[in-house]
């Protein structure tokens, strides 16, 4: 019973989260752009939870990756309080907020792509599923650069909120190397644990 009502809570608590960044956001272009992987991801994930129900880590870090979206939409991602503690402990030159985002933007989707590859595919563990894996994560990163490339050329500086780039002429190439280390260390801290959830997914 616990474990049904798990994801329940989570989405209970991330709509009421959501509803709470969508009060009086830096601006709502901004937010609606942020947060739209939350409202393709969601209708999904009620859909398949009866017919194809993730493990506990995957549902929690997906959660987890939502909130992550919301702050970001609320402030924007060149203005989260947390990015501007953290330009003070580590005297940074920016608001690395957003590197938090990318960061996940790995971590958070290769938990599951490996249980969909795991699950829905002859893949084992081993170097080949951890490379796909990590491919996957790479691609998607750089679909969402494409994105902001094509909000850049559509909006103009209209799109500088979304962008977050803070003037820093790399920004695309250390988004991307933050979803890359994201990715592997993902697999690595927390692939055996989904593991352990995936086989007794299987036994329940």
């Amino acid at each position: 019973m616990k474990a049904l009502n798990e994801p329940l809570i989570l989405m209970l608590v991330g709509i009421a989260l959501l509803a709470l960044t969508a009060i009086h956001p830096h601006d709502y272009p901004t937010w609606w752009m942020e947060t739209a992987p939350i409202f393709i991801a969601l209708p999904i994930l009620i859909a398949t939870f009866k017919s194809y129900r993730l493990t506990p880590i995957t549902y929690r870090l997906l959660f987890l990756h939502a909130v992550i979206l919301m702050v970001g939409g609320h402030y924007t991602y060149a203005e989260v309080p947390l990015g501007y503690w953290m330009q003070d402990w580590f005297d940074f030159t920016r608001n690395n907020y957003d590197k938090i985002g990318h960061l996940a933007q790995g971590f958070i989707p290769a938990l599951l792509f490996r249980e969909l590859l795991l699950r829905s595919s002859p893949l084992k563990q081993g170097k080949l599923l951890f490379t796909l894996v990590t491919a996957s994560c790479l691609a998607v990163s750089a679909l969402y650069e494409l994105i902001e490339w094509g909000a850049a050329e559509a909006m103009g500086a209209g799109a500088d909120a979304f962008l977050g780039t803070q003037g820093y002429a790399w920004d695309t190439q250390s988004d991307m190397l933050m979803a890359l280390i994201g990715a592997m260390v993902g697999q690595v801290v927390l692939g055996k644990v989904q593991n352990r959830q995936i086989a007794q997914r299987f036994l329940d």
